[in-house]
């Protein structure tokens, strides 16, 4: 009785109701908040920017070395 259940398909006016009930319970971040966690990313993707330039660099660096002593 189970398997009947899971094999029964849900039709496409109840799946629009229970896609709007869901919708309802979002909680959509405020404008503040959006400004807030945009400035968030912004700063993390330039940190990261720069450490990974940083390791790229130091690699590059350290291949050249290797490969003037071939």
């Amino acid at each position: 009785m189970a398997e009947e259940q899971k094999k029964k398909k849900t039709s496409i006016p109840e799946f629009v109701n229970q896609v709007q009930s869901e919708t309802k319970k979002v909680v959509w971040p405020t404008r503040e908040e959006t400004i807030r966690t945009s400035i968030f990313v912004f700063i993390m993707m330039v940190v990261l920017s720069l450490f990974f330039l940083g390791v790229d660099s130091v690699f590059n660096a350290l291949v050249k070395f290797l490969l003037s002593l071939a």
